[in-house]
């Protein structure tokens, strides 16, 4: 699930060392963790450093994360207006990015029934994200204050999967130059590509254990 990797970057970047607990579906919702996040969904981040302290939602994560560990700023700013635009498209990545490019998801691939319909809307609506994002990267390198911060990293998870979410010959590069080399750009930074790095060789390792079951 995107959101989890979100999170993952960001500790990454940030130095902090970090326990990843992978849960099956059913343990989502299940007591365990359910007792930690009451809305039955991923991510949960537990503080240890901080009393335990206890906090769900991806975007709250990110921010919690940055005001808590981040005092020199490295992918956060100092300026409140400039924290204004940073709250800005943390949002629109957490309410806009995010649900639109999972319904695209869902109704292309996990829907139990074929709806044209909904899928062209989703799709329509990722292509739109995207159309915000290069309105803005065409002018600039980044989302905010002229640097990489947790804005740009957050869409990162779901623009790594984007042809899964449009599709599969969906030309990245060629619809949208700006945002695919701020893509990049941002995917290369260390932290960012370790949690790639990381959520590839998970993937491997399912498929094989997929294919043994089957053999």
């Amino acid at each position: 699930m995107p959101n989890g990797w979100k999170v993952a970057f960001v500790l990454n970047v940030l130095g902090l060392s970090y326990e990843s607990i992978y849960l099956e579906k059913a343990d989502i919702k299940g007591p365990e963790h359910i007792k930690h996040n009451p809305n039955g969904r991923i991510p949960t981040l537990i503080d240890h450093k901080n009393d335990d302290f206890t906090i769900w939602e991806s975007g709250a994560i990110l921010l919690y994360l940055i005001d808590t560990y981040d005092t020199e700023h490295k992918i956060s700013v100092a300026d409140s207006r400039e924290k204004a635009l940073l709250h800005q498209w943390l949002f629109f990545q957490t309410t806009g990015q995010g649900p639109y490019f999972g319904q695209s998801s869902w109704f292309q691939h996990f829907h139990p029934e074929t709806l044209p319909s909904a899928i062209v809307r989703y799709q329509n609506e990722a292509r739109r994200v995207l159309g915000v994002l290069e309105s803005v990267l065409s002018k600039q390198e980044y989302l905010v204050g002229g640097k990489l911060t947790i804005a740009d990293i957050a869409f990162v998870s779901y623009n790594n999967v984007i042809k899964f979410v449009i599709e599969e010959d969906f030309d990245f590069e060629g619809e949208f130059p700006k945002t695919f080399e701020w893509h990049t750009r941002v995917t290369a930074v260390d932290g960012v590509r370790k949690g790639l790095e990381e959520r590839l060789k998970l993937i491997t390792e399912e498929t094989k254990v997929q294919k043994s079951s089957l053999s």
